[in-house]
């Protein structure tokens, strides 16, 4: 059983999602939005997992992670009671941004699929370098 942190297989964090209701419109399609969500809770805790949770990282420094830039790509419909995973792996690092890919999948079937580039930012609304832990978590995996 995954952990609800997910797990690491090598350079890609996969997260399992379960589609709810909620999660639905009145077709019983999940909501184009609602890929937004899932996308984020997996990267919120693809950095749990490396130890570079939110809350840490703001204590520690701040500043976090906020969405620069982002486009997706709607493969196919996800429906309720779909189990997917989302799979979330970094392209690479700059001095205050990453830029990362994550794919929605359904048995191994893209649904989804997600480019962004991520801004390391202060509470003001300004770029902060990456602290040297966070870079030395995620640099491996470059």
């Amino acid at each position: 059983m995954p952990s609800a942190s997910g797990r690491m297989d090598g350079d890609i964090h996969r997260f399992p999602v379960r589609v709810y209701y909620e999660d639905t419109d009145a077709a019983g399609i999940v909501y184009y939005a609602n890929y937004l969500k899932f996308a984020e809770r997996a990267r919120t805790e693809w950095m749990r997992l490396l130890g570079a949770s939110h809350t840490g990282l703001g204590a520690e420094t701040g500043a976090g992670w906020a969405v620069r830039r982002c486009e997706i790509d709607y493969l196919r419909p996800a429906r309720l009671d779909d189990e997917l995973e989302v799979c979330t792996r970094i392209l690479g690092l700059g001095g205050a941004s990453a830029r990362i890919e994550q794919v929605v999948r359904r048995e191994n079937v893209d649904v989804a699929r997600l480019a962004l580039k991520l801004a390391f930012m202060t509470p003001s609304g300004r770029p902060s370098r990456l602290p040297a832990g966070l870079r030395a978590a995620l640099q491996p995996f470059v």
